[in-house]
């Protein structure tokens, strides 16, 4: 995928919101989407996470997953399982690459952040 300013643009409005999830919690690419108000382009924002080791500053891409609570994007981490490693650092369990209790440590920007 080629990069534009129309898609950096975006992809830096992801990475504001991706900032702002807290420690011990997670949020899905379709509710970042939707609080950017492109309610249908949860894959372009993760195609943003995939993106976001070129980044200067850091993005705790590890706190984003599908809706489902799914590790959807662990193979994009360096290491078998780092993505399931930091998140058990900060205290969220995962069994068979999927959030447990998934309800209970997702943030959801659009009711989070005004």
């Amino acid at each position: 995928m080629t990069s534009s300013p129309k898609n950096d643009n975006f992809f830096d409005k992801v990475y504001q919101v991706a900032r702002q999830i807290p420690f011990g919690k997670v949020t899905s690419y379709g509710a970042i989407a939707e609080y950017l108000g492109a309610k249908r382009s949860a894959r372009m924002v993760g195609w943003a996470m995939n993106n976001s080791h070129h980044q200067t500053a850091e993005i705790p891409a590890h706190r984003v997953v599908n809706r489902k609570g799914i590790l959807t994007g662990k193979h994009h981490f360096d290491g078998t399982n780092l993505m399931q490693q930091l998140l058990e650092n900060e205290g969220i369990q995962v069994v068979d690459n999927q959030i447990q209790n998934f309800e209970n440590v997702f943030w959801n920007p659009s009711k989070e952040l005004l």
